[in-house]
């Protein structure tokens, strides 16, 4: 069984698994948002085995609730509904900016990194929780 991390955009979902003992986070696909997305996830769902999903929650850096904030909130309800997975909403705040930098130290030509950018967010986001986890055992 494996945590699912997702970065949820406005055309793209970014999507990271962790391994079987929740150590380590790895990016799986970035997935265009289309009214098959949910099919897709559950692909991956069933593949890995997915027993609970971790969502990037957009807080702004004062840490209150924007627009972003709302729909990943809409999202997380839809995602219980269809799968009956436990969703967490997990705080996201620059994970972006982590992965682009991450992906430019790598040396990632600037159209690679708009390939996966999403997919790495999503990764960040999934190592977040996944140490908060450790730290909490």
């Amino acid at each position: 069984m494996r945590i699912m991390g997702l970065d949820f955009g406005e055309r793209t979902i970014g999507v990271a698994v962790s391994d079987e003992l929740f150590w380590t986070a790895q990016g799986i696909k970035t997935i265009r948002r289309s009214k098959h997305e949910l099919e897709e996830l559950e692909e991956i769902i069933n593949q890995y085995e997915v027993k609970e999903i971790v969502l990037g929650y957009p807080k702004n850096m004062n840490g209150t609730l924007g627009p972003r904030a709302q729909l990943s909130e809409e999202f997380s309800v839809l995602l219980q509904g269809r799968f009956h997975l436990p969703v967490k909403l997990w705080d996201e705040r620059l994970s972006t900016v982590a992965a682009q930098r991450s992906l430019i130290q790598a040396d990632v030509s600037r159209a690679k990194r708009k390939k996966v950018i999403d997919k790495m967010a999503a990764v960040f986001i999934l190592q977040g929780y996944l140490d908060h986890r450790q730290q909490k055992i």
